[in-house]
C-alpha cells in the first residue's frame, strides 16, 4: 500500500498597517480534487512530486487572497475547521505537507501559521509535518516548534514557487524513505528588510542564496532557507531568520543555522535600494527631464501604496502631487496611472457610461488616515466587466483632470500591463506610467525605457521610520542603527 500524505494550505501576506479586513469575498479557495489541476504554485509542486513518486495524496484545501489587511476572523475559523475536519477524517496519514505563506495574520488571533500548525499538532503530534513558505515568511517560536521542516522560496520576485513545492515534497519523501527523524534549527537575525532591497538577482542576496544552495549539497541536509520576515506587519517576533533542516543531526542543523545567520548579519550594510529610488517630488522632476530628453516610457512605482505588499491601494497622495504638476498632468497622450481600489467610483463609471462625465471623490475609501479623496470631475474612457485577470474585478479607465487612471472594484495587484490594455490603453505608447508597486515585475519592467521607485507614503512605506510600530522587538536594524546582535537559536 502506498504511503498517504495530507496536503493543504493557506496563503496570504497580511499588512497590519492597512485597516482593511480581508473578507471571504476576496479569498478564493481550491478544494479536493481541484488541487490536482496543473498550476505554477507551491501546492502543485508538492502534489505533482508526491504523485510521481507513487504516494497517495489526500487533498484538503488551499485558500489564497491578494495581499491586504488581516483576514476576517470568522472565515479563517471556518476554513481552519474544514481543513482540520478533513485531516481528522482522512484515516491513517504517513505525513503532512502544506503550502503556507508564513506572514498571514488574522483579526483577533494574530499569526495564522502558528495557530494552524499547533491545531494540526494536536491531531497528529508525531506525524512528519513539512511546509513550503514564502521568502517573506515571519517565523515565530510557536510556529518553528510545531513543524519538522520548512523550506522557503529562494527567488525574489518569486519565480520558484513550484520548485519550492517540489523541495518540500522531497523532504517528505526522504523522511518517509529513511529511518531518521528530521531535525530543524532556526536563528533570529534582528533585521527588517523590504522586498525592494532583497531581489535575488543582485547582491547581497545573490551570493547569500548561493550560500544556502551550497550547504544543501552536504550530506544529511534537507533544506536551508533565509526567511526575511515582513516589514509591514507590526509583529512581536518580526525579523529575518536562518532556517536549516537536517536528517536527524541536531548539532549539524544548529551549527549551519548559526553559520548562515552570522553570514547574513555580516552583510547587513550592503542592503539598499539598488534601483533608481527618489522622493516623490524628485521622481516627478526626473520624469519630466527624461521625457524632455526623449527617454520614455518612464515607469514610476508608487511604492508606499503597493497592494501586492498588502497596502490598501487607495492612498491618493502621489496622484494629488501629479495633478498639481503643470507638465505631467497635461501630457499627450496622458500619464497612465494603475490603479486605485474604489468600487464606488467604478460603479458610478458603469452607471454613467463611456464618454460621459461625473463628479466624484476618488480614493481614500478604505484608508482615510493616510490621505484624502481626490475631488474631481472625471470622464469615462472605457470599462471592462469582471476581468478574469484581476480576480473578476470590474475595471474603469477614467480621465481625471488630464491623467488616465485605472480604477478597480476589488483589491487587486497592479503588476499586469494587461489591466491597462483591456481598457484600451497601450502602456508602450505612453510617456509616463505610474504603478502601485515596489520592484517592477518583468512584464512592466520590459516596457520601461527608464524606471524609478518613488518613496511614497502608505501601508507599504519603504521608509520604515515613518511607520507606527508598537510591537516590533527592539533593537532592530536598521531602525536602531548599529548594535551587537545576539544571534540565538529559537
Amino acid at each position: 500500500m502506498s504511503k498517504r500524505v495530507f496536503v493543504g494550505g493557506l496563503h496570504h501576506e497580511s499588512d497590519t498597517f492597512n485597516p482593511i479586513i480581508t473578507s471571504r469575498e476576496e479569498i478564493w479557495v481550491t478544494r479536493g480534487r481541484d488541487l490536482f489541476a496543473k498550476r505554477e504554485s507551491s501546492a502543485s509542486g508538492i502534489i505533482n512530486t508526491l504523485v510521481a513518486a507513487g504516494y497517495e495524496v489526500v487533498p484538503s484545501l488551499v485558500a489564497r487572497a491578494v495581499p491586504n489587511g488581516v483576514w476576517d476572523h470568522e472565515y479563517y475559523q471556518e476554513l481552519k475547521a474544514e481543513l482540520l475536519q478533513g485531516l481528522a477524517e482522512a484515516g491513517t496519514i504517513d505525513a503532512i505537507c502544506l503550502s503556507l505563506h508564513g506572514s498571514m495574520r488574522v483579526d483577533r488571533i494574530g499569526e495564522a501559521e502558528q495557530d494552524l500548525l499547533q491545531a494540526i499538532r494536536e491531531l497528529h503530534p508525531t506525524t512528519p509535518l513539512f511546509t513550503s513558505l514564502d521568502m517573506h515568511a515571519t517565523l515565530t517560536r510557536r510556529m518553528r516548534h510545531a513543524a519538522d521542516g520548512f523550506v522557503g522560496y529562494k527567488c525574489a520576485p518569486h519565480t520558484d514557487t513550484y520548485e519550492t513545492g517540489i523541495h518540500a515534497a522531497l523532504m517528505v519523501i526522504r523522511t518517509l524513505g529513511g529511518n531518521k527523524k528530521p531535525t530543524m534549527a532556526a536563528v533570529r537575525i534582528p533585521m527588517l528588510i523590504a522586498g525592494e532591497q532583497s531581489e535575488t538577482s543582485v547582491e547581497p542576496m545573490k551570493s547569500l542564496i548561493q550560500e544556502l544552495r551550497t550547504r544543501e549539497q552536504r550530506e544529511g541536509v534537507l533544506a536551508c532557507s533565509y526567511l526575511l520576515g515582513f516589514p509591514w506587519a507590526d509583529g512581536r517576533e518580526n525579523a529575518v531568520h536562518a532556517v536549516v533542516v537536517t536528517q536527524g543531526d541536531q548539532a549539524q542543523a544548529d551549527g549551519l543555522a548559526k553559520e548562515l545567520a552570522q553570514i547574513f548579519w555580516s552583510r547587513r550594510k550592503e542592503f539598499g535600494f539598488y534601483n533608481e529610488t527618489r522622493m516623490p517630488s524628485d521622481a516627478l522632476k526626473a520624469t519630466r527631464e527624461s521625457i524632455e530628453q526623449g527617454v520614455y516610457p518612464v515607469v514610476i512605482s508608487d511604492s508606499g501604496d503597493n497592494p501586492t505588499a498588502g497596502s490598501s491601494g487607495d492612498v491618493t497622495s502621489f496622484l494629488s502631487l501629479i495633478l498639481s504638476d503643470p507638465v505631467l498632468s497635461k501630457l499627450d497622450p496622458p500619464l497612465l496611472y494603475q490603479g486605485f481600489y474604489d468600487p464606488e467610483v467604478v460603479k458610478q463609471a458603469f452607471n454613467t457610461g463611456v464618454g460621459a462625465s461625473f463628479d466624484c471623490l476618488l480614493g481614500a475609501k478604505f484608508d482615510a488616515v493616510k490621505s484624502k479623496p481626490v475631488k474631481a470631475r472625471v470622464t469615462v474612457r472605457s470599462v471592462k466587466n469582471k476581468w478574469e485577470g484581476a480576480n473578476g474585478a470590474d475595471l474603469a479607465l477614467l480621465d481625471v483632470e488630464g491623467v488616465d487612471v485605472v480604477v478597480a472594484s476589488k483589491h487587486v495587484g497592479c503588476y499586469d500591463p494587461q489591466m491597462m490594455r483591456v481598457l484600451g490603453a497601450e502602456p508602450k505608447e505612453r510617456k509616463a506610467i505610474v504603478v502601485k508597486l515596489g520592484y517592477l515585475e518583468p512584464e512592466i519592467r520590459c516596457i520601461a525605457k527608464r524606471s524609478m521607485m518613488a518613496l511614497t507614503t502608505g501601508s507599504s512605506d519603504e521608509l520604515f521610520e515613518r511607520l507606527p510600530y508598537r510591537n516590533l522587538p527592539r533593537p532592530i536594524y536598521p531602525l536602531d542603527g548599529e548594535f551587537e546582535a545576539e544571534l540565538e537559536l529559537i
